[in-house]
């Protein structure tokens, strides 16, 4: 079996969910125009450190979803969000502070490790470069707003970048955020993770694969107000048996209704 980081935190954040998803087949479906366009401009960034038109890049991507259906935040618009992107671009020129060497080989690096009994863990790493002149396992976001940098040292807890560091022996990690605003700005947040942090996110992903197979998927509300984590899960019609909230959220994966004795495992 493979595994990988988004698995092994919606298992940790809602067992059920990551039944929902994994093993029954329910996937949100792809409408929201913020994760699109980050998608897009991930592509524009691969071309810009391959020395490549970024911006016609970005253009290329995001154009295939000028008039498609998607879901855009308050005041934004296919438009807005490119000329964001592409002031983004300009600004990362200007910086000038990250290098890619060999860019085709450091960007999108898929790392496999291998866990007990045979199974195996992946992850997709964005980069791997230098930042201001220091080498760093670099992780790109796009959002709208910025990423908190107080109190020092809170970046060395983001469970994400400890698994990087983990699956790729590099202590050294950095987010990259592309922060679509008014005035959209770049945020360089670097940190450093510990061998002890190495270690117990291994220990975390073999106890949590453990009670996967084991077939533990118990329901974890998020419901706690004022803050309602349930409310922003795809999956949420599912709990409540709303079938309208299910359509309107979420398709299924063809032949995954043969799953019958994941019920028996629970009870």
């Amino acid at each position: 079996m493979t595994y990988s980081y988004t698995q092994i935190s919606q298992y940790l954040r809602c067992p059920r969910s990551y039944r929902y998803r994994y093993l029954d087949g329910w996937r949100e479906k792809d409408t929201r125009a913020s994760m699109i366009f980050g998608r897009c401009f991930e592509k524009a960034l691969a071309a810009y450190f391959c020395q490549e038109d970024s911006a016609a890049a970005l253009f290329k991507e995001w154009g295939a979803y000028r008039d498609a259906p998607l879901e855009y935040g308050r005041g934004e618009s296919w438009d807005k969000l490119v000329h964001q992107g592409v002031h983004l671009l300009h600004l990362l020129a200007q910086d000038n502070r990250i290098r890619i060497r060999r860019a085709k080989q450091n960007l999108q690096l898929k790392l496999i490790r291998s866990l007990p009994p045979g199974n195996e863990f992946v992850s997709y790493i964005d980069a791997i470069g230098e930042i201001d002149d220091q080498r760093h396992l670099i992780d790109w976001k796009t959002t709208t707003s910025r990423y908190p940098e107080e109190p020092e040292g809170l970046l060395s807890l983001d469970p994400q970048l400890i698994c990087y560091s983990w699956m790729s022996g590099i202590r050294e990690v950095a987010l990259v955020v592309f922060v679509r605003k008014h005035l959209p700005e770049i945020q360089y947040l670097r940190t450093s993770i510990t061998e002890e942090q190495q270690k117990e996110f291994g220990q975390l992903v073999e106890s949590a694969i453990g009670q996967m197979e084991a077939g533990q998927f118990l329901p974890h509300s998020g419901i706690r107000f004022p803050m309602n984590g349930c409310t922003s899960c795809s999956h949420l019609g599912l709990c409540l048996e709303n079938q309208p909230l299910i359509d309107s959220k979420l398709i299924r994966r063809p032949g995954a209704s043969e799953l019958d004795w994941l019920d028996e495992l629970v009870d």
